[in-house]
């Protein structure tokens, strides 16, 4: 306990210094991983997670313990995991420590798109995608797409293939993704390095295509 306003400072100082340690710790353990990586992090923490994965968050909530993730998973930027229901909070006056926890499990070969919120309890997947902003507060079937707060069905994944497939036959530059060949698997980290090396030849694409069209 701190009783003297000098201890009290003493106490506050103490209390910053250690939070500064704590950020500039976790800071330099993050440091060691990219988005191909983390997950070694998160298994460390007592995450289930598997191969080929794209993970582009450095958190996955108070209880990662409570996450599964698949093989060949994007986890985009902002993406949040809320295994615990904060909201039993107004109980805890009538019973002191009340909590709820729900685990959380992405299927393989899922995208979860940038700023969702996945609350526990919910499945999604395998071969599913759920769409940027979206609040997902139930399972999600196999190969379906959802979008929304609170997330709905959008469609089959095979019809926003096709469209996909489609738009991408006037959009893919010539010559992009030289040496990568259809139907042979190759490593999310190995493509995502492809992109990079390809990336000012799709821009210079893009800009010509689309002011043409608007031009």
């Amino acid at each position: 306990m701190c009783w003297s306003k000098g201890s009290k400072d003493s106490c506050f100082v103490k209390r910053f210094l250690s939070v500064i340690f704590y950020k500039a710790l976790r800071s330099i353990e993050l440091g060691k991983y990219d988005d191909f990586t983390i997950a070694e992090h998160f298994r460390k923490l007592g995450a289930v997670v598997g191969d080929d994965n794209r993970i582009e968050v450095r958190s996955f909530g108070a209880e990662p313990y409570l996450i599964r993730i698949g093989n060949h998973c994007t986890i985009s930027p902002g993406v949040s995991f809320l295994t615990h229901d904060g909201g039993a909070w107004v109980f805890s006056e009538q019973i002191p420590g009340v909590q709820k926890f729900g685990p959380i499990e992405i299927r393989d070969n899922s995208f979860i798109g940038l700023s969702s919120i996945i609350m526990g309890g919910v499945t999604i997947g395998p071969n599913s995608v759920v769409g940027a902003g979206s609040v997902v507060t139930k399972d999600v079937p196999p190969n379906s797409i959802v979008a929304g707060n609170p997330a709905r069905f959008i469609r089959k994944v095979e019809e926003y293939k096709d469209k996909v497939l489609c738009m991408w036959k006037e959009q893919k530059p010539p010559g992009y993704f030289r040496g990568i060949e259809e139907g042979v698997r190759y490593s999310s980290k190995h493509i995502q390095w492809i992109k990079q090396r390809d990336i000012h030849m799709l821009r210079n694409h893009l800009i010509k295509l689309f002011q043409d069209k608007t031009s």
